[in-house]
């Protein structure tokens, strides 16, 4: 036998030495089984809250109900517990916007005369050699994974953000540019 094998060898033997004597499975009848392993987790109890009647009637009726029915209980659910409508992606990091600064009365006097303050980014074109360096840029800004980020550049003209300060619209219209793309501001 290998030195390894010798060891363990002893090791069990130590083992077994030291604890109690365990009688074979075919001493034990099932009763002391039950009674010496009593459930040690929840899921294995055996006590169980009897299930309310109503649910029951519920989960039943919910289970036989169509995809298309399905789909317009959660949209009756939703409407009825005001849960709004989350976009498939999750939530994605948008821009930080900053309130508008208070009008001051030359303003409400002219408002025809009022300068945008807020802008729609879209891209509306781009290179053809430059495409990947596109879709990582839009990648990193809008936090969309490259597959998303791919397919939103094959897909231009596409809205990119909405709400943008100008300044930081500018400032993402040069880097677009730079890159060899082309993005409107609206």
């Amino acid at each position: 036998m290998s030195i390894p094998m010798i060891s363990t060898s002893r090791c069990c033997a130590r083992a077994l030495r030291t604890c109690p004597r365990v009688p074979f499975a075919s001493q034990i009848t099932i009763s002391q089984y039950q009674r010496r392993t009593p459930p040690s987790r929840r899921h294995e109890s055996t006590t169980t809250a009897p299930p309310n009647p109503k649910i029951t009637t519920i989960v039943d009726q919910i289970s036989q109900l169509t995809l298309l029915e399905t789909a317009d209980l959660v949209s009756n659910l939703k409407s009825k517990l005001n849960i709004p409508d989350l976009p498939l992606g999750g939530f994605s990091p948008g821009p930080a916007t900053t309130a508008p600064p208070p009008p001051a009365e030359e303003e409400e006097a002219a408002p025809a005369a009022q300068e945008k303050t807020l802008f729609t980014l879209t891209l509306k074109s781009f290179d053809a050699a430059a495409k990947p360096k596109i879709i990582k840029e839009i990648k990193s800004m809008l936090g969309l994974s490259l597959v998303e980020s791919k397919k939103f550049v094959e897909g231009a003209p596409k809205m990119m953000k909405e709400g943008v300060p100008k300044d930081e619209g500018e400032k993402i219209v040069e880097v677009m540019k730079g890159l060899g793309g082309v993005v409107g501001m609206d």
